[in-house]
């Protein structure tokens, strides 16, 4: 089969193209899945690159998030068929054995093995582009904003890194809970987009201090108030937006966070989180309900994974290269 596969950590254009890597054979409890789409995220960036304290089997193929059908099944399987159109959820939520795309081949080849307790069954109102885009992105997103974080009407709600996968699903989600939504981005055509998609405010932090931006729309929080500023930030890029962050929220406000992609150890100021009672929310990836969900708003066409570009296997370095320089406009897809 045809694969993109490293067999090494390293840098842009260490990912090579295999015309001949071995075709996966199911065990017992496996299906091999025909792989029809698969969409990039960041882990897949940090599994390329290598991640500390994290031992990768080589030869890897990365694609943690994709959709197919099934191709052949193992000698016990009975409840699943050949045909079957399905979505991978790629956390083990049976052996703890790690993610498909990083301990297990993944998704960026014509053809993977997946043990059966990883498959979701597709609706048939859903393409597979739009499937591939949404266990890691779109599922982070949605536990974030509802399930943990609870947005509701009429809040005031700031996305940082809002043009990606995970911040283009925040504002649709936002916008569907009918908050009020500042958008920041680094260019004028993203935040072009993020108004497009529903976003009442644009904030261009290559331009603006998030402090000075916020308090001049909506003034500055003051301890013994419950106005002024935002009532939600969703931050997942932590380094030095954090503090700027908790700024922001006017008192018992709350910060959501599921991730930290600027930096994991920022300076931090405490202060701001007892004097203005704040509630820092963090969310851990997806629970196979929220896939549910997501099923339910992108399949009623409440929601739309935001897809940037569509690529072949053999362009897969030129993909992660915009990836790696947030030249992205939601999500990259790879069909084989």
């Amino acid at each position: 089969m045809k694969a993109a596969v490293i067999y090494e950590h390293g840098g842009t254009g260490s990912i090579k193209i295999e015309s001949g890597f071995p075709d996966p054979t199911p065990g017992p409890d496996d299906v091999v899945v025909r792989v029809r789409a698969t969409s990039l995220n960041y882990h897949d960036l940090f599994t390329r690159r290598g991640m500390p304290g994290i031992k990768v089997p080589m030869p890897c193929i990365m694609g943690i998030d994709f959709a197919g059908e099934i191709a052949a099944v193992g000698a016990t399987v009975r409840d699943w068929k050949i045909g079957e159109r399905v979505l991978i959820d790629p956390v083990d939520r049976v052996n703890n054995g790690g993610l498909i795309g990083e301990m297990w081949h993944g998704g960026l080849a014509e053809l993977c093995k997946v043990p059966t307790h990883h498959l979701v069954r597709l609706p048939e109102n859903i393409s597979y582009r739009d499937a591939a885009c949404l266990p890691v992105a779109y599922g982070t997103a949605l536990r974030m904003m509802y399930t943990i974080g609870r947005v509701k009407q009429g809040e005031k709600v700031l996305i940082l890194g809002a043009s990606g996968g995970v911040g283009s699903c925040c504002v649709q989600l936002a916008r569907l809970a009918g908050c009020e939504i500042i958008a920041c981005a680094s260019n004028t055509s993203k935040l072009e987009r993020l108004k497009a998609l529903g976003a009442d405010h644009l904030l261009d932090y290559s331009r603006h201090k998030i402090t000075d931006w916020v308090f001049g729309k909506f003034g500055k929080p003051h301890r013994r108030q419950f106005t002024q500023g935002v009532d939600v930030v969703v931050n997942f890029t932590g380094g030095e937006t954090w503090v700027p962050s908790l700024r922001i929220l006017h008192r018992q406000g709350r910060l959501l966070t599921c991730g930290a992609t600027a930096g994991f150890d920022p300076r931090e100021d405490i202060r701001y989180i007892w004097t203005f009672e704040l509630q820092v929310l963090g969310s851990n990836g997806w629970m196979r309900e929220d896939i549910q969900r997501l099923f339910e708003l992108v399949g009623g066409g409440e929601l739309k994974p935001i897809i940037d570009r569509t690529f072949s296997l053999e362009e897969i370095n030129q993909a992660f290269d915009l990836l790696e320089k947030r030249e992205v406009f939601g999500k990259l897809v790879v069909q084989p």
